[in-house]
């Protein structure tokens, strides 16, 4: 009796946990904001431009996602990286959604030329959920 009630309440607690762990897995969350256009002036300042291969990392002073498509996960952000398992990186924030055009602000002052890699991760389990590199 004292095993029935055990697995019942172990189960009953691992259930919910699952649940919400995976059900990120099962919905897209998808997002198609506008690219933002360079400005132009008499300016001094260079923009500063970055290709990703799968989908596309555009640069145009701010970071941009184009065509982007990953997997959903919990707690899913956007860095950019020294390498992919996060060691040395700036976080450009909460990735809005898995699908679609999205445009990120790189934090003033971030040294583009130390960053190659652009990555989602996931915050929660200390995951990586895809990767690309910048050129």
């Amino acid at each position: 009796m004292n095993k029935k009630i055990i697995t019942v309440v172990v189960l009953a607690a691992l259930i919910p946990a699952v649940v919400y762990a995976a059900s990120p897995l099962f919905f897209n969350r998808t997002i198609n904001e506008e690219i933002p256009v360079a400005k132009t002036g008499t300016s001094t300042e260079t923009q500063n431009v970055v290709a990703m291969v799968s989908g596309n990392f555009v640069g145009v002073g701010d970071g941009i996602l184009e065509d982007f498509k990953a997997t959903n996960g919990p707690d899913l952000y956007v860095y950019l990286a020294t390498d992919e398992k996060a060691t040395d990186y700036v976080s450009l924030g909460p990735l809005k959604a898995n699908i679609g055009n999205q445009n990120y602000q790189i934090p003033e002052g971030t040294d583009l030329s130390k960053y190659d890699t652009a990555l989602v991760w996931c915050k929660q389990f200390s995951v990586l959920f895809g990767h690309a590199s910048l050129s």
